[in-house]
């Protein structure tokens, strides 16, 4: 198999760290806007399988150049979701597998945007699925860790651990210390802004999508492997769209763990303007104030040095286990720093969210995962992506029981 990786950050160059060690690839080339960036990005790996090119994400045009002279099986988007619709587009015209790790953009509701959604997350992808279906092609949409691994979770758990399901209910949280900083996000601020800031969506079977006002539902989860009770919020998430085309259940959540002092600088942001993505003129230079934010802080790609602490992603489930009796369930996996770093050189939350498009890329190149139109992970057999994390070095783990029920559930 050859491999487009466009984008070189910090995920894109921690995939290229996991890949390194497997065999099922021919040829990786990360792509990026900063050649040097892509080149800074190989040059460690002492690996010939790897190269170096430059892309305008932006434009189709370019892509497709890189496709073709890199002869790409499969293009790995890991841009920020702006640069989806390029680059999902390029693929398709290129006859390629499409992967990406999070979705095309939502946008609010005009009148309504905390009780309905508007064009939700993923909406114009999966406009193309009959195309990509009829030409048999794959895209295979939000392979990250969430979305990505929690909707294998929630596969693995319809298939294997329970008769029906009452909730999927993914939760993420942390107790990742970076020193030295008073504000560094160890993620994409872009993207953080994004998903924060939108209106949170909840599906239920019943009433359909709906949305929420941003950080509703406060609710403390006890999060496994020493991290503990973290408060948990609503938060606008790709797998509450992608879980229920393909999972029978009767509801579906995301609550992320941001705290209250994270919480308070989005809202700050958001309030004087610096969340927009719309362009301003400052002494005759236009930037938007999203990327001016992003710019002024810390890269979190290189942030591993002055990182402690893990982070935990995961799915709970609850409903009738398959033995007829109430069951809840929560499948997660956790990252430690101290062990991505020494092991990788790439901090925690990018070394665990590149972890999945390169598993999901040897079962595609070994045809365990096969499949045409635009799907999500949920839609593939969860086992074999689980044996294979394992195989790599990143066992799951599970805790029985309802980790909301250890401290008192929703918080008044």
């Amino acid at each position: 198999m050859r491999i487009l990786v466009v984008g070189a950050g910090g995920v894109g160059s921690a995939v290229a760290a996991v890949a390194r060690r497997r065999r099922f690839f021919e040829r990786m080339t990360l792509a990026d806007l900063d050649l040097r960036r892509a080149e800074a990005a190989v040059a460690p790996l002492g690996d010939d399988r790897f190269a170096a090119a430059a892309v305008d994400a932006s434009d189709e045009a370019s892509l497709a150049v890189a496709i073709a002279e890199s002869r790409a099986e499969a293009v790995l988007n890991s841009t920020d979701p702006r640069f989806n619709p390029q680059i999902f587009a390029a693929a398709f015209e290129a006859g390629c597998t499409y992967l990406d790790m999070a979705m095309t953009l939502s946008s609010p509701h005009p009148q309504r945007p905390h009780e309905e959604p508007g064009v939700k997350l993923g909406d114009a992808q999966f406009a193309e699925h009959e195309r990509w279906r009829e030409r048999g092609l794959l895209a295979l949409v939000g392979i990250g860790v969430e979305p990505g691994l929690s909707d294998v979770f929630a596969r693995y758990a319809a298939d294997e651990l329970f008769s029906e399901i009452d909730e999927v209910a993914v939760r993420d949280g942390a107790d990742l210390i970076v020193e030295g900083y008073d504000f560094a996000p160890t993620f994409s601020i872009w993207t953080t802004i994004e998903e924060c800031l939108n209106p949170p969506l909840v599906w239920e079977r019943e009433r359909g999508f709906y949305t929420t006002e941003p950080f509703s539902e406060p609710e403390t989860f006890e999060f496994p492997e020493g991290i503990g009770p973290v408060t948990c919020v609503n938060v606008e998430h790709e797998e509450v769209v992608l879980v229920p085309r393909a999972i029978d259940c009767r509801r579906v959540t995301f609550k992320y763990g941001l705290g209250d002092e994270f919480i308070d600088v989005l809202q700050t942001l958001h309030k004087l303007g610096l969340d927009s993505t719309e362009p301003v003129r400052v002494r005759g230079v236009e930037v938007a104030p999203r990327d001016m934010v992003a710019a002024a802080l810390p890269d979190p790609a290189t942030l591993g040095d002055r990182m402690r602490g893990k982070t935990c992603a995961g799915t709970l489930v609850t409903g009738t286990g398959k033995n007829g009796e109430p069951r809840a369930t929560y499948l997660y996996h956790v990252s430690d720093n101290e062990q991505t770093m020494r092991e990788y050189g790439h901090q925690a939350v990018v070394l665990q969210t590149a972890l999945n498009p390169v598993v999901a890329l040897e079962l595609l190149a070994e045809r365990v995962w096969s499949g045409a139109g635009v799907l999500g992970p949920e839609s593939f057999p969860a086992e074999p992506f689980l044996d294979m994390l394992a195989d790599y070095g990143e066992p799951h783990g599970i805790v029985e029981g309802d980790p909301r029920n250890a401290r008192g559930g929703i918080d008044a």
